[in-house]
């Protein structure tokens, strides 16, 4: 065989499973018919956060004088916005690469298809074919943005999540189809950016992955933004206008009909297949993704399937973690899997992060457990920060931690305490015998565990 591993995909999963395996002695080949970093670097998570940044800054400028600064006016520089945004890509791209050259990681760009279980044949860039052998392949092909079955969905000019991070020029109006993850969080990124924007969503609430505790607060916070939701709505038909789009759809309420200039179809992603020939392998598979087992192993012997591919969780640094764990269990370590306990992070306004299980799954399963919240508007830092909405909620079963939500300032980054409590089946009296430095945001976190059992110094007692 040519190498002791093939990568496909040089995405968040397919370029950590390649230096992985080359930390530990295997001889790499990644095939990537794209640009490295994969959607993550190139059209998704990057892209989309220094477009939040810029939110950032004009949703601070909506109540600057609150500080005590005074702005007379401003404006928005489109051009320079994609310029800063591309030069982030590039630096980060430029990152993997130099790792992966690093790692003595060969780095073929082209189309790969699978010619047997063992072979790979390649379409470079420069139009020549080459073929590649191994006894071990990981699939880490990741995901495209998924079409749903809607009249007029095909219509020219419909922005998908990638297309919409490109835009020209800033629309006065937008209408959102889908309230998960990826649709809320470009709702909120144009609202800051004054488009009108309306969200149309099938499900009873936005985010439905979410603790509904904070899904609902949220619906009502982002419709004092200007951001009108529409839930429990079925999108029927799509059509052009002379000034941009009309979407139909019946709901509750009864029949809708909204207008914009531009229109988003965010409804969810669908594992990226139809070109390896899976099926002429005979590999296991169907719309929801490649099937593997708890090693991410496929129903073929050495062929591996990992990421957004596999359907399990669409989530990058989920994609990072099973790549590490494919490319030990290929070079024959014993990996510890932990993956169902995988934080999220919501980048909307305020920012949203969850880790274990929601009060909703809870009671669904019927675990007793026992809830408790700190809200940020009694968290000093929150407040100096001028951003005192939300709270965080942690769920306990006896005295262990099993979910942790939060909303509010920095919660992408406070999650993983949270995190680590979980994965390590931590008891409230481990956070409650760890200091936390003061005035931090992280206070809340141990405000709310301690809260559990009545001992939190700056939470108002609830009668139980």
């Amino acid at each position: 065989m040519d190498k002791d591993l093939i990568v496909i995909g040089g995405g968040p999963g397919g370029y950590v499973a390649a230096i992985r395996a080359a930390q530990l002695g295997a001889k790499v080949c990644l095939i990537e018919k794209d640009k490295l970093g994969g959607t993550c670097l190139n059209r998704g998570c990057i892209p989309t956060k220094v477009l939040y940044r810029n939110a950032e800054i004009l949703n601070t400028l909506g109540h600057i004088n609150d500080f005590g600064i005074s702005i007379s006016d401003f404006s928005i520089d489109i051009e320079k916005i994609h310029c800063r945004k591309q030069c982030i890509i590039d630096q980060l791209v430029g990152g993997v690469a130099q790792l992966l050259k690093a790692n003595s990681v060969e780095v073929i760009y082209g189309k790969a298809v699978f010619k047997d279980k063992n072979t790979v044949s390649i379409t470079c860039e420069d139009g020549t074919n080459k073929e590649v052998s191994s006894n071990n392949i990981i699939v880490a092909t990741g995901s495209i943005p998924a079409v749903p079955p809607i009249k007029g969905a095909d219509l020219e000019g419909i922005y998908s999540s990638e297309e919409i991070l490109n835009f020209e020029s800033l629309p006065k109006s937008l209408i959102v189809i889908g309230g998960g993850v990826v649709g809320m969080e470009l709702a909120c990124i144009f609202n800051a950016m004054g488009t009108k924007v309306t969200v149309v969503e099938y499900m009873p609430n936005i985010l439905g992955q979410i603790d509904s505790d904070i899904t609902k607060r949220l619906a009502v916070s982002l419709k004092k933004k200007g951001i009108d939701i529409n839930l429990s709505t079925k999108v029927t038909n799509i059509e052009r206008s002379s000034d941009g789009y009309i979407v139909y759809g019946e709901g509750k309420k009864g029949e809708l009909k909204v207008e914009a200039e531009k229109l988003l179809l965010s409804a969810g992603r669908t594992p990226s297949v139809n070109w390896l020939n899976l099926e002429g392998i005979g590999m296991d598979f169907d719309k929801k993704g490649i099937k593997v087992d708890s090693n991410y192993e496929t129903n073929l012997k050495g062929i591996y399937a990992i990421g957004d591919v596999n359907g399990k969780i669409m989530l990058a640094h989920a994609a990072s973690h099973q790549g590490m764990l494919a490319a030990e269990k290929i070079m024959g370590l014993k990996a510890s899997d932990l993956t169902h306990i995988v934080p999220s992070c919501v980048f909307v306004f305020p920012e949203i992060a969850s880790v274990g299980i929601t009060e909703d799954e809870a009671k669904k399963e019927g675990i007793p457990y026992k809830t408790s919240k700190f809200m940020f508007g009694a968290n000093g830092k929150a407040l100096a920060l001028g951003e005192g909405e939300g709270f965080v909620k942690v769920i306990a079963r006896d005295d262990s931690i099993i979910g942790v939500h939060i909303m509010g300032p920095h919660a992408s980054d406070l999650i993983h305490e949270g995190t680590l409590a979980i994965t390590h089946n931590m008891k409230i009296d481990d956070i409650k015998n760890t200091i936390h430095a003061h005035p931090t945001l992280s206070e809340a976190f141990s405000e709310a565990v301690m809260g559990i059992t009545g001992e939190a110094i700056h939470l108002v007692p609830i009668k139980r």
